[in-house]
């Protein structure tokens, strides 16, 4: 641990950037600093202290986009989405930023690309999440990038929007809770976390211009609770503010959400950093809690049609210079940015561009993220057939055909700033984008499940069809001893899906040739047995479900992705994924019915009914339901009881055993109802353990259950509230858990 002896401002600003260590002379009256927050807190202040104005501007806005040639000049080996240049005669170093939600996209970087984060929330792993997130810091530092612009946590409000695949599912607790833990992974590798998009930025389209309508007590108790988590856990340097209004307000200079509930409520002692163009005034932004503006300058960009203005260059000088911003609140956005810079090592260790990723180590977590993250949604046993089609058996399949969704080459991923380069180029040519600036076409990774399945079973004939001729695959299915059909569905920032159906030839024109429910369909009518691996960022419908004997979600499942399905395809791996989204039946079943190209005014019109507590309080029964997700062992739960603390604090103790025949992991779930008559949905998720059991073993679960899980928002107040009341507690395999345990406390209030 560092030591640090406090001094008096005067001196400390004479000492400059060697502020405050004992060479610059202590006191006897000291006092030594150990805890790191407060050391970058004096460190960052005696430096704002040495600052001219312009030196502290040129801290708070960006220069442009280096990956898309806007502004600059940058130094040699900057690429990424941001550079902040560093002020060199106080040995404050330059910042470059990249996006990064499942990986680096950076071209040509050969970075790692990961499962898609809402595979990895489909994992159910605050550990794998920590680990997640080191391994993209790793790669981001070896690149030369001080900051990560990953971090997704909107709430999958809108399953249609085509950015579901960058966040962490429908529930605030547990995409808050991972949230947490990746950024603690990252930050420990000596690069700033950005958690995104704050808030209630949950559809893509009018994403500039949408106003979320949403009341506050809607807003703390769903997204905003996911927020509260991922900061007050995880406490990452920065919080990007969203394209979007919210209630009429622009994000970016929203005083409630930046200053009131962000900075003063939650402690946040990092950078609200807007997302690219977000910011839409100076002296709004800045008095409402904004403290950096990206991209910034970006020079002029009247050739591409549009123009990017800068309202924290030049602007924030004159707006400080004329006293409509104090500088106070200058001095505080570079004290914010300095003590994140510090805190989290990127000050006194800035990386360097030029270095080269381990593929070989990324790969390899990318793997078994892949394998960990896979939902088994369905596994029957086919007529004539003594066991369910899952796990394959290599030794009694003489006979497979793979089918569909490019599986001889390669797996699909999410496009956007979400994506992650293709290493070794993409498996799939042919597709030209319609745009210059969002790609149309989907990233294909080299990992080829077609390829992996041979592997697996080397005394089969493993045959492939591409699936554009339904009539053939089905007959070829018919002459198989099994079918595998890989479906796919591509999204990306900038554009929403306009239904949750498989894609086909005339809802994606760019990346799809042949209507994909008509073929599986037409192959399930004819195969002896039939499989369908889906690889996708948001849920999908299944017409077919009923005719197919195997389901497997494998999401967007990165660069291993082939090997990955395989490996779970016989067995090799026991799926251990549970969904973190609601599968619905049909997409009237949505919440919203439609999203309008037209009407801008997004109401959050179901309130607290959000993600799977729709479909509880509408009582509409899912395709799948939230945390479900099937293994190739059983698990049988017993023995609950729950005890609260007198502070509302609840515990819940509960036995989980593995009932079957193979090792496995099992996501145990907790769900409270809360008393009735406060208006809540019928139950909310508040807890969970991921267990790994051997055959015939069993476990104590032990879930801890805070009082803040347990309340409700009073809007009335503006505080959390614990009401008196009987709270039931649920454990179970998923929130329709047919077989959950039941138990209840009662609570005296708070």
């Amino acid at each position: 641990m560092k030591r640090l002896t406090l001094i008096s401002a005067s001196t400390a600003i004479a000492c400059g950037v060697g502020v405050l260590i004992a060479a610059c002379g202590g006191h006897d009256d000291s006092i030594t600093l150990t805890d790191p927050d407060a050391i970058a807190d004096t460190r960052a202040a005696a430096l704002v202290g040495q600052l001219t104005t312009d030196e502290k501007v040129q801290l708070v806005h960006g220069t442009g986009i280096p990956n898309a040639g806007f502004g600059g000049p940058f130094p040699s080996g900057v690429n990424g989405a941001g550079y902040i240049p560093g002020i060199s005669r106080l040995g404050i170093p330059a910042l470059s930023m990249a996006d990064s939600a499942g990986g680096v996209n950076v071209a040509n970087s050969n970075a790692t690309a990961l499962p898609a984060p809402v595979a990895l929330a489909a994992s159910w792993d605050p550990l794998l999440a920590n680990a997640y997130g080191a391994r993209i810091a790793t790669e981001l530092r070896v690149l030369g990038y001080g900051e990560g612009l990953g971090g997704g946590v909107n709430l999958t409000r809108e399953p249609r929007d085509g950015r579901t695949f960058e966040y962490m599912g429908e529930d605030p607790v547990l995409s808050g809770t991972l949230s947490a833990a990746r950024t603690t992974g990252t930050q420990a590798q000596k690069v700033i976390a950005t958690i995104k998009h704050y808030a209630m930025n949950d559809q893509e389209t009018n994403r500039m211009t949408s106003n979320s309508v949403v009341d506050e007590r809607t807003m703390r108790e769903t997204e905003l609770l996911a927020f509260e988590l991922g900061v007050k856990q995880g406490q990452p340097g920065n919080v990007m503010c969203s394209y979007n209004l919210v209630n009429g307000i622009y994000a970016c200079e929203d005083p409630y959400l930046l200053t009131s509930v962000l900075k003063t409520e939650w402690g946040f002692k990092g950078v609200v950093q807007s997302d690219w163009t977000a910011t839409h005034s100076t002296v709004a932004a800045a008095l409402a809690g904004l403290d950096e503006e990206e991209p910034g300058d970006v020079g002029d960009t009247s050739a591409l049609g549009f123009s990017l203005p800068s309202y924290f260059s030049t602007g924030l000088k004159a707006a400080v210079t004329a006293g409509s911003v104090p500088m106070s609140r200058l001095n505080d956005m570079v004290q914010r940015k300095l003590r994140t810079m510090i805190r989290y090592g990127v000050f006194d260790s800035p990386p360097t561009p030029g270095g080269a990723v381990d593929q070989a180590a990324g790969n390899a977590f990318a793997l078994q993220t892949a394998q960990q993250s896979a939902v088994l949604l369905k596994n029957a046993t086919p007529a004539n057939a003594s066991a369910p089609v899952l796990p394959l058996s290599a030794a009694s399949l003489s006979s497979i055909v793979v089918i569909g969704g490019h599986a001889d080459v390669g797996v699909i991923s999410g496009g956007g700033s979400g994506a992650v380069p293709a290493a070794a180029g993409n498996a799939v040519s042919g597709c030209t984008s319609s745009s210059p600036l969002l790609s149309t076409c989907a990233t294909w990774y080299k990992s080829s499940p077609l390829t992996a399945i041979k592997a697996k079973a080397p005394s089969a004939t493993v045959s492939y069809v591409d699936g554009t001729d339904a009539n053939a695959a089905a007959t070829a299915a018919a002459q198989a001893d099994v079918a595998i059909v890989f479906a796919t569905q591509w999204e990306t920032e900038g554009a929403d899906l306009t239904t949750l159906g498989l894609p086909s030839n005339t809802t994606d024109t760019f990346n799809q040739t042949y209507d994909q429910n008509a073929l599986i369909t037409a192959v399930a009518a004819k195969a002896k047995r039939v499989i369908v691996v889906l690889e996708n960022g948001s849920p999908v419908l299944m017409p077919w479900l009923g005719n197919v004997h195997g389901v497997l979600e494998s999401w967007y499942p990165g660069v291993q992705g082939g090997q990955a399905i395989a490996d779970l395809l016989f067995g090799d791996i026991n799926p251990s994924g549970k969904l973190p989204i609601t599968f619905p039946q049909q997409d009237s079943d949505l919440p919203q019915a439609t999203i309008s190209p037209s009407d801008t005014t997004v109401n959050y019109s179901e309130g607290l009914m959000m993600g799977y507590r729709w479909y509880d309080a509408k009582q509409i029964q899912p395709l799948f339901p939230f945390g479900f997700g099937l293994s190739y062992t059983t698990y049988a739960y017993s023995g609950i009881s729950a005890h609260a603390d007198g502070s509302g604090n609840v515990t819940v103790t509960f036995t989980v055993k593995n009932t079957g025949s193979r090792a496995g992991a099992e996501a145990a779930q907790v769900y409270a109802k809360l008393p009735s008559g406060l208006g809540e949905p019928p139950q909310r998720l508040v807890g969970w353990q991921k267990v790994s059991l051997q055959p015939g073993q069993s476990q104590q679960v032990s879930v801890s259950v805070p009082a803040k899980l347990l309340s409700t928002w009073d809007a009335a107040n503006h505080k959390w509230k614990l009401n008196a009341g009987a709270y039931g507690l649920v454990a179970g395999a998923s929130s329709r858990d047919a077989n959950a345990l039941t138990t209840s406390v009662s609570l005296a209030g708070q």
